[in-house]
């Protein structure tokens, strides 16, 4: 069985990876910054920004799979999986303001939902609701 959802995921969100990499290695470079974030602020929001997307993607990813093996996701769980994807991109745009801009705040909530969202569906799939 070929998990396209997962497959098609796991790439994205492999390029969102390597995207803020880029972004953050730029920067990196730009202000001669080798280690850690030299007490500069948009350089630790970058470094923030990656990292809460490593802190989530990894329980989004196992989600969609297991849920995906289960038979269970159905023609919503693409649309689910790219606006997460979606909402990581905003996120780190956001991320790059030093206010709390809408963009962040979509990309937070999003990814919340998300999480919360897939991991009641995989409840209810083990509980045989769904």
């Amino acid at each position: 069985m070929i998990l396209t959802v997962t497959l098609s995921t796991a790439a994205a969100m492999a390029v969102l990876s390597a995207w803020m990499m880029m972004r953050t290695g730029s920067l990196r470079g730009k202000l001669q910054i080798k280690h850690g974030d030299g007490g500069n602020a948009q350089l630790l929001q970058r470094m923030r920004a990656q990292l809460n997307f490593v802190e989530t993607a990894p329980f989004i990813l196992a989600l969609i799979a297991l849920i995906e093996l289960a038979g269970k996701g159905g023609m919503w769980l693409p649309y689910v999986a790219g606006l997460y994807i979606i909402a990581r991109v905003a996120h780190v745009l956001g991320m790059d303001s030093d206010d709390v801009t809408k963009p962040r705040m979509f990309g937070v909530l999003i990814t919340m939902l998300s999480l919360v969202g897939l991991a009641v569906v995989a409840v209810l799939i083990q509980l045989r609701i769904l």
